[in-house]
C-alpha cells in the first residue's frame, strides 16, 4: 500500500525551529499536490501548508504565515516543512497528505487526499 512517510517530529522549546520531511516511496510527488496537516485531540485536522504539483503555488494557514515554509526536493521525492518561531499552540501530530488534480489551497482547505501518512508528533514546550 502506498503512503507517504513523515519524519522529524520531536520535542522542541518555544521559539525553536524544526524541519519535517515527507518521503513518498512509490508516489512521484511532483505529479501531485502535497500538504501538511496537523491535529490535536478533540479538534479537527487543520491544513497547515500545501504545495502544488508544479511547485508554483503554495498555501499557508494564517496561523503559520511568516513562520513556516513548505518546499519540495524532486531529486529526493521529499516535501519539507520548515518551522520557525515555534509556539506551544503548534503542538500536534503533523500529517503529510498527497492528492492529484487539485490546487494547494484546495488540498489544504478540503483535507481531501488520496494518500495520508501516519503522522509525526511535534511538541513545543513553553
Amino acid at each position: 500500500q502506498l503512503h507517504p512517510v513523515e519524519s522529524g517530529g520531536r520535542l522542541v522549546r518555544s521559539g525553536g525551529s524544526l524541519t519535517l520531511s515527507c518521503a513518498a516511496s512509490g508516489i512521484t510527488l511532483n505529479l501531485y499536490t502535497t500538504g501538511w496537516f496537523r491535529q490535536v485531540p478533540g479538534k479537527e485536522r487543520e491544513g497547515v501548508s500545501c504545495i502544488s504539483s508544479r511547485a508554483d503555488s503554495t498555501y499557508y494557514a494564517d496561523s503559520v504565515k511568516g513562520r513556516f515554509t513548505i518546499s519540495r526536493d524532486d531529486a529526493k521525492n521529499t516535501v519539507y516543512l520548515q518551522m520557525t518561531s515555534l509556539k506551544p499552540d503548534d503542538t500536534a501530530v503533523y500529517y503529510c497528505a498527497v492528492q492529484p488534480i487539485t490546487t494547494a489551497q484546495g488540498l489544504c482547505t478540503t483535507a481531501v487526499a488520496r494518500y495520508w501518512g501516519q503522522g509525526t508528533q511535534v511538541t513545543v514546550s513553553s
